[in-house]
């Protein structure tokens, strides 16, 4: 473990002040810009008070949280876990601040919003029109989007990282509520120099494609079911729809896609669909909220500004 000072001179870090919060605070953009040059536009202070800063942390807290210099930034072992717990900690300030809010019956600091990727492109995704509606009648609460996969979303919505999530529904926890709000259609593509690519797919079969290579998302989804149930062979694993697509471009493996980001490069011709009326599936898309302890105001009227988006406008069926 990487210590400053002799560690029997050390005293416990005890009571957090509000001078603790903001090097806590200043230390995590630091971490999100990726090194302090990057950090002091987004801070709006000089490189030489966010470098006293950090100095400061580790000092307080007797640990070295980074490493910089020419070689670049990056976080020590045991600046990776304050990091971690500082997300933790910030989450827990603003879900009390916004828990105050709601005794005063006004709504104001941040709403955090994770979903999963690739949704702006979904003719049946309102999420923008939600936020629309959201920031109209919430003007003071400052909205944050993360993009993320399923299961980080759950826990960070448990654990109070996030208030609001945006999921394919697969498998529900019976410690969240889900809301069902859109659907998009996902079907299998295969790149230009695939060896499928301008073939006859006439009789193509789920058997057949076991022979072909096959890249698939790497955690539960309705992705891993399908292509565990038809015995595709995996030969690539991705964690969002991007590597996905990268894959299948390289001509050598094939990939499920949502139809409505794959389109783009379908028109190129860079990629086909396979069989399309056969190799498909469709995934949902549900909101989620904790259960206990009650949501926020301001994460209750973003689930019914996203419900009503969905409702008032035509989705898939």
């Amino acid at each position: 473990m990487k210590v400053i000072g002799d560690p029997k001179l050390r005293a416990p870090m005890g009571q957090l002040s509000d001078m603790d919060l903001r090097l806590l605070k200043v230390f995590k953009t630091v971490v999100d810009c990726g090194g302090m040059t990057a950090a002091e536009r987004e801070l709006n202070i000089g490189g030489s008070t966010v470098s006293r800063h950090i100095k400061d942390l580790e000092t307080r807290l007797g640990l070295l949280l980074c490493r910089r210099g020419r070689s670049g930034f990056a976080l020590t072992t045991e600046g990776q876990r304050v990091y971690d717990e500082v997300l933790r900690l910030l989450a827990s300030v603003d879900s009390f601040r916004s828990s105050i809010d709601d005794i005063h019956l006004r709504m104001g600091g941040s709403l955090e919003l994770a979903m999963f990727d690739k949704i702006a492109t979904n003719p049946n995704a309102h999420v923008g029109a939600a936020i629309a509606r959201f920031s109209e009648l919430a003007p003071d609460v400052t909205l944050s989007i993360h993009v993320a996969s399923t299961n980080p979303i759950e826990r960070g919505i448990l654990d109070g990282t996030f208030q609001v999530g945006i999921v394919p529904s697969y498998r529900s926890s019976k410690a969240l509520s889900y809301v069902e709000l859109f659907g998009e259609t996902m079907l299998l593509y295969c790149g230009a120099n695939h060896p499928l690519h301008g073939a006859d797919h006439g009789g193509l079969t789920w058997r057949k494609l076991q022979s072909y290579a096959f890249a698939a998302l790497g955690f539960v989804s309705p992705n891993m079911e399908i292509s565990h149930r038809a015995g595709l062979s995996r030969k690539a694993t991705a964690f969002d729809q991007e590597a996905i697509a990268l894959l299948v471009l390289s001509g050598r493996f094939l990939g499920f896609l949502p139809d409505h980001y794959a389109g783009e490069f379908v028109a190129s011709g860079a990629m086909q669909p396979v069989a399309p009326k056969r190799f498909r599936y469709t995934c949902r898309y549900s909101s989620v909220l904790r259960l206990s302890p009650q949501p926020s105001r301001a994460a209750l009227l973003f689930q019914e500004c996203l419900v009503s988006a969905h409702a008032a406008k035509p989705t898939d069926s």
